[in-house]
């Protein structure tokens, strides 16, 4: 095993997570056609309450100093969110969040400033705001979300931007940058389509159809003050790799469970929001327990024990496939996006098996 490969693999099998997301509240205003739990109105039934919260975060803070992700639903519909925020940051985690800007006036802006949050994810899905009002079911989304931004930049928080997707399009890509560089933000993360909540009917697309969008993407910002991801398309590692672009910030292509998880909003930790199995509930067992000890966790973390193309591909240890397609089958091939929650449940499939949206053969070429 070579040095490179063998610290690679070090870090796939064990070690501290880097990075939380959890979902504080499945409460949103909007009625986005793509949202993986059918957030609304009304919060679901056994919410962690706000003192339960602040004991998950000792519980985290007890295994290391991942970046907490304050996500939803909509993270500010819930009112202790400066509380919960302000004290991660005492307990020295570095708190961010994840919002569709709709509530991120100038006086919210300054009171996540105050209670500690470094950096915000602003969802903005299109550079045309009826288009993404049209996806995001509320007419005027686009101008909160853009002036949320505005207000973050003014009070100093770091910024990205997060863009779903619809189509195959690198021009809307480019777009939605060009808007954000006016915006004076550098940092974007592309999601692409993995199959759950209300996007069941989204589709078919073409995978090869993506894998050209991340190709174009890749080439285009390589040598620019743009730091984009592709997210959700681990295989991007595979396409920067044949481009001979390699950013050491990137990370392994999937980190579902080896670097990241991520919280429920009653406390089950899972994989990553699009893989909803359950490892564990804080509220049962310490998250310490649960990172170390649950078999979901360790089967993600052993290459080996990938089966199908994945298995024999030459860039296991880089990509790793993803495993939320790979859980769900060949039915992803035929259905888009998810950006919501489903309900985190029992294993009841294979998390090792190859996923069925990459079109590469290995050895060879797609």
């Amino acid at each position: 095993m070579t040095g490179k490969r063998a610290e690679v693999v070090k870090g796939i099998s064990g070690g501290a997570p880097r990075l939380i997301s959890w979902n504080i509240t499945l409460r949103c205003p909007l009625k986005c056609s793509h949202c993986y739990v059918n957030a609304g109105e009304n919060e679901t039934p056994g919410v962690l309450s706000t003192d339960e919260a602040l004991a998950v975060i000792d519980q985290i803070r007890d295994v290391g100093t991942p970046v907490i992700v304050l996500s939803g639903g909509e993270p500010l519909m819930r009112t202790d969110l400066c509380t919960i925020a302000r004290y991660g940051t005492e307990r020295g985690l570095r708190m961010v969040m994840g919002t569709s800007g709709y509530f991120l006036d100038p006086l919210m802006a300054e009171r996540l400033r105050d209670a500690g949050i470094r950096a915000v994810a602003v969802s903005i899905d299109s550079a045309d705001p009826a288009v993404h009002d049209s996806f995001r079911g509320v007419s005027g989304a686009w101008e909160k979300a853009v002036q949320g931004v505005r207000n973050c930049r003014d009070e100093g928080i770091g910024v990205q931007i997060n863009m779903t997707m619809m189509r195959p399009s690198a021009g809307d890509v480019q777009s939605v940058v060009d808007l954000g560089k006016g915006l004076g933000v550098t940092d974007y993360q592309v999601f692409f389509p993995v199959p759950t909540g209300r996007a069941q009917d989204f589709g078919p697309f073409d995978p090869r159809e993506y894998e050209e969008v991340i190709r174009q993407v890749l080439l285009k910002y390589r040598d620019t003050s743009v730091n984009l991801r592709p997210t959700c398309a681990p295989q991007f590692r595979r396409i920067a790799a044949d481009l001979g672009i390699d950013n050491q910030a990137w990370g392994r292509g999937c980190i579902a469970g080896i670097r990241y998880c991520r919280i429920y909003a009653d406390g089950d930790v899972t994989p990553c929001p699009y893989l909803p199995v359950s490892a564990g509930n804080v509220r049962k067992n310490p998250f310490r327990e649960i990172w170390y000890q649950s078999p979901v966790f360790s089967a993600l973390r052993d290459p080996d024990l990938l089966t199908g193309k994945c298995s024999r591909c030459e860039y296991k240890i880089i990509c790793g496939g993803c495993r939320a397609r790979a859980y769900r089958g060949t039915e992803t091939v035929s259905h888009c996006w998810c950006d919501g929650l489903m309900q985190p449940r029992a294993i009841a499939g294979d998390l090792c098996s190859e996923d069925p949206w990459c079109p590469y053969e290995p050895g060879g070429t797609p």
